[in-house]
């Protein structure tokens, strides 16, 4: 049975499964050049993984393409004392067959939620607020929201009812992707909801919990959480290419996205579809380079205090194999990181201590197969090549 519309944008939403659907997508010629990559070639000499590691990742990303429809792929991965790879394949648009290459932007979905998060933590370290506050102290009306905390909320564990999962909001967002959301509006779909259950007892990702911690970052620090990230975090991580938008604004040059979370189920493009219903859960957009530095930055708390960095790292069972969450991150076979689906993209951006390794995947296409992401099913078909006994397996996560 073909999936409905609702249980598409929830799935996507609520967590991240593994692999994809056939899209009809002619073959391009994958594109791997120095100025691509003229940001780190300076770190890693061309071809550093070896010709036949990098003919084995050529084949591996390709199959998964074809065999997945992915319109458009491009990956990162840098490994210190081996190499690194760069390489972009497929379209970046359908129509005009204009082919995919490593420089986009591209909407990262749920990675936002590592900024927000890193956001709310420097606030901690700034001893403004505890992770251990009730969010009742920032935010009136949150059901139960003097036993609900900061840490709850960042660990996915308030209880409160994912607003992704109502359906009058599915069809509300469905019917007008152009329609711009606030927080309160979003939050309120939710709202209506009981909690699902007490606080601290179980693991269930939402992104309600986001939209609330990124209203925490705007009542403590005075500032639009936009500003706040791009001066706290963004400034200092010495990302230039990555911002929270306020609308459907898209720097060029960017892939077309490509969806069927539609009324309908039928494919549309989505490039132009309005994020502010995912605000400091999912709006973000970023681009290679920038998620290529922060991997490493989110993973070794480059920005935090080595003991709130510790905190974030603690991390608690999801109830899928492999895979726990901490604070706005997960880990999953040694690889901490997260990734993000939004309509008509998708992406990993991990880090892997044991070998300072980091990858990167993005896609223009978030539609799955076989109940699989196409983000997933790449970073797997890639880990198994170079990182055999660190396997990504995907994540609790989506949205």
């Amino acid at each position: 049975m073909r999936p409905t519309p609702y249980r598409r944008l929830l799935a996507a939403l609520l967590f991240v499964a593994c692999a994809l659907v056939s899209m009809a997508s002619a073959p391009a010629a994958a594109v791997r050049t120095a100025g691509v990559d003229r940001h780190i070639r300076h770190d890693y000499p061309p071809g550093g993984l070896g010709p036949e590691v990098t003919a084995r990742l050529d084949r591996a990303i390709e199959d998964v393409r074809q065999q997945a429809g992915i319109p458009g792929v491009v990956v990162g991965l840098w490994m210190p004392g081996k190499g690194s790879y760069v390489r972009a394949t497929g379209v970046a648009d359908k129509v005009t067959r204009r082919p995919m290459t490593p420089d986009v932007f591209l909407r990262i979905g749920s990675e936002t939620k590592t900024f927000t998060v890193t956001a709310l933590l420097e606030l901690v370290d700034d001893h403004r607020i505890r992770l251990d506050d009730p969010i009742s102290r920032y935010v009136r009306g949150v059901p139960n929201g003097r036993r609900i905390t900061l840490r709850q909320l960042a660990e996915m564990r308030s209880g409160l009812f994912p607003y992704t999962a109502d359906p009058d909001f599915v069809h509300d967002l469905l019917s007008d992707p152009q329609r711009s959301f606030t927080p309160r509006e979003v939050l309120a779909y939710g709202f209506r909801h009981k909690n699902t259950f007490a606080p601290g007892a179980q693991f269930q990702y939402s992104n309600t919990n986001l939209v609330l911690l990124g209203l925490v970052v705007e009542k403590v620090s005075g500032q639009r959480l936009a500003d706040f990230i791009d001066e706290r975090v963004l400034g200092p991580a010495r990302l230039h290419h990555t911002l929270l938008p306020q609308g459907p604004e898209f720097p060029e040059p960017h892939p077309r996205g490509y969806t069927n979370q539609t009324l309908t189920g039928a494919v549309a493009d989505s490039t132009d579809w309005n994020p502010s219903w995912a605000w400091a859960a999912g709006a973000m957009i970023s681009d290679l380079h920038d998620l290529r530095r922060w991997a490493r930055i989110v993973a070794t708390g480059t920005l935090l205090s080595p003991e709130t960095q510790a905190q974030r790292l603690k991390t608690l069972p999801t109830g899928f194999p492999g895979t726990s969450y901490g604070l706005g991150i997960f880990e999953t076979s040694g690889w901490i990181g997260h990734n993000g689906s939004i309509p008509g993209y998708e992406t990993v951006t991990v880090y892997l201590p044991s070998q300072k390794a980091t990858l990167v995947v993005m896609t223009n296409t978030d539609i799955s197969s076989q109940g699989q992401e196409p983000s997933t099913l790449l970073a797997r078909a890639i880990t198994q090549i170079v990182t055999p006994n660190n396997v990504y397996d995907g994540a609790a996560t989506a949205g």
